[in-house]
């Protein structure tokens, strides 16, 4: 029996279960993963409302499973052996006839002071120690930043930042406290958030000098001290610091004998194919892609990789040549609250519209996203 052995279990790795199951494949399907759930971390930036908390976002995964007859191994992957396909784990090795990796990537910490910072996007804990920083806070300074990889510019995830900023700024003002608090966002970018167009860049600054958020750009980090952020323009003092800094390729990577990219990331083809190998595939955060300088890392390309990762598998399990690719697109809807943003880019367009009803979308898309992973009798 033909076994196919899938690293993770975040957005990539569920798409590609799905997407196995739906084009009739019938065999063996495993999943790798520290535990059987899916974080979902697009609503963290609800939690210093009180709008989510780590229940509703850790996604029981046993039923979903048992409905797609997936076996479920507790495992961490250490290493991998292409030439005798076998994925190595902190749990014994196991054999496969096809692999994807949907293990997601990892910030990069290097920065000196990092732990002065909270990483919020990094998961549950360090997104609730913000909050509750925050709200024992009667005012103060705040400051927001996020930076990318040097050596893979389009590492990184500044998106949940200006939700973050803007959903702060808008909640003090609900309670009338906004006066008490000074709010910067800083960012070694001159223009940060190009990838979503100059004309996004344009609106995002002017929507900070609108709401007097004052602004620290164009300077590289030089790092962290309690209170305080270091760059080579000169720093700043502040009381609280919410950063995401650059992405970087899952820890086993350089143990897994695949071709890397200068960023760290496991570098595939346009099929989703790791490098010079044809049984290797790979999805989402854990992956360097080809695809234009403004290529986000989001969920949506996890699932768009997943699926093609999956049917160019099926193509040369069935004889036939891996042709499929995906298409490279943003979109996300930048919440702030009470209304929201929609930004959206392709190759041959790039447009914004905004209202109160896109905070309610981004509601309904996650709890319409969630159901067929949220546990069933």
């Amino acid at each position: 029996m033909r076994q196919i052995v899938i690293v993770g279990s975040g957005f990539g790795a569920c798409t590609a279960v799905r997407r196995l199951r739906k084009r009739g494949w019938r065999e063996d399907i495993a999943v790798v993963a520290p535990a059987p759930e899916l974080f979902y971390f697009p609503s963290l930036i609800w939690v210093p409302y009180g709008r989510r908390d780590e229940r509703s976002l850790r996604i029981d995964l046993s039923g979903f499973f048992r409905r797609h007859d997936v076996r479920f191994h507790a495992a961490r992957a250490t290493g991998l052996d292409a030439e005798s396909r076998t994925l190595k784990t902190d749990a014994g090795d196991l054999r496969y006839d096809d692999l994807i990796i949907a293990s997601g990537g990892r910030y990069l910490r290097k920065l000196p002071g990092i732990e002065n910072a909270h990483i919020v996007c990094a998961g549950w804990a360090p997104t609730k120690a913000w909050s509750d920083a925050f709200a024992g806070m009667d005012g103060g300074r705040l400051a927001f930043g996020f930076a990318g990889n040097p050596n893979e510019p389009s590492a990184m995830r500044g998106g949940p930042v200006f939700e973050f900023l803007f959903g702060i700024d808008t909640w003090l003002r609900k309670q009338g406290r906004r006066d008490r608090f000074e709010l910067t966002f800083f960012s070694p970018a001159p223009r940060p958030g190009a990838r979503m167009g100059e004309k996004a860049v344009d609106r995002l600054l002017g929507e900070m000098s609108r709401r007097d958020i004052r602004t620290h750009l164009g300077h590289k980090l030089k790092g962290f001290a309690p209170g305080r952020v270091e760059t080579e323009g000169g720093g700043f003092d502040t009381d609280l610091i919410l950063f995401i800094p650059g992405m970087t390729g899952p820890d086993w990577a350089a143990d897994s004998g695949l071709v890397l990219s200068e960023g760290g990331f496991i570098k595939a083809d346009a099929q989703c194919r790791s490098e010079g190998q044809d049984h290797v595939f790979v999805a989402g955060d854990a992956g360097s892609f080809p695809g234009p300088d403004w290529k986000p890392k989001q969920a949506h390309m996890a699932d768009l990789q997943a699926i093609a990762a999956v049917d160019n598998l099926l193509a040369q399990a069935a004889g036939r040549s891996a042709t499929e690719t995906f298409r490279t697109e943003l979109i996300c809807i930048v919440d702030s609250v009470t209304s929201g943003t929609l930004v959206y880019r392709d190759s041959k367009r790039a447009f914004q519209t905004r209202g109160p009803h896109l905070h309610w979308a981004k509601s309904l898309f996650e709890w319409n996203y969630l159901r067929p992973y949220r546990a069933r009798s």
